[in-house]
């Protein structure tokens, strides 16, 4: 049987990390993490992790701001590990969230930045992504999302350089799904998570630290992952609790 093949971006810390610690746990899969410097030292632990009965790993450098890197990715991995010539899942979880503020005060420059690693380095993951997803019997793309991109729960909260990305890579993620019939594509709100990018939020709004601890965020999404068909989860929004939720 073909290994399943799985591709987890930002995968050396917070979500990633998490997501990437439990897929490794099940056999007979090929995980490829992909991080912006596979050298660093936390990327270089990812090696060490435990991995079930015919499973492997392998780690690959995609910085979500270099335009390049996707396509130079997949490059490398069709040249090392020729048994990687399909995609069945694709987890676009890199991102930023750099600093919070409101829409007076935020800068043309700082939603830039946002907008490079948080859109832009979506769209240059999908589209290098493509060709390997169409080679997959039941192919799923999954934007990691965010609640601060909710517009029928709208969250009062400063953050004009982040959530309008997010909104961004939610409507993407729609198109992507209306665009390829053969594709189940969503995008899932994780939660605010314990990582350092939730828990320098929540200091930002005033609290110790995020609401919601990593090992629960992360089986939750995988657990949405693993149930993810196109008819019941295709182009909606979910939530890591495993509820589909208004945009």
């Amino acid at each position: 049987m073909a290994p399943t093949v799985v591709l987890i971006s930002g995968c050396n810390r917070g979500i990633g990390r998490g997501l990437l610690e439990l897929c490794l746990a099940k056999p007979n899969h090929i995980l490829i993490a992909a991080v912006r410097d596979p050298q660093q030292e936390t990327s270089q632990e990812m090696l060490k992790l435990p991995t079930a009965d015919g499973t492997t790993l392998v780690v690959v450098k995609i910085d979500c701001t270099v335009p390049s890197d996707p396509a130079a990715a997949f490059a490398q991995l069709a040249a090392r590990a020729p048994e990687i010539d399909h995609l069945d899942v694709v987890v676009a979880n890199a991102g930023i969230a750099r600093l919070y503020v409101t829409v007076a005060e935020v800068t043309a420059e700082q939603i830039q930045e946002h907008i490079n690693a948080n859109v832009y380095g979506l769209i240059w993951l999908y589209q290098a992504a493509l060709p390997l997803l169409k080679k997959s019997q039941h192919p799923v793309w999954v934007t990691m999302g965010s609640s601060a991109a909710f517009l029928t729960n709208f969250l009062p909260m400063k953050n004009a350089a982040y959530a309008p990305t997010k909104v961004v890579g939610h409507w993407l993620t729609k198109a992507m799904h209306t665009e390829e019939p053969w594709l189940t594509a969503f995008p899932i709100d994780p939660g605010w998570v314990q990582t350092d990018l939730g828990n320098h939020g929540a200091a930002a709004f005033g609290y110790a630290q995020a609401a919601i601890p990593v090992e629960e965020s992360v089986k939750g999404v995988l657990k949405v992952v693993d149930a993810a068909t196109r008819e019941t989860h295709g182009g909606k929004l979910w939530s890591y609790t495993g509820d589909a939720v208004p945009w």
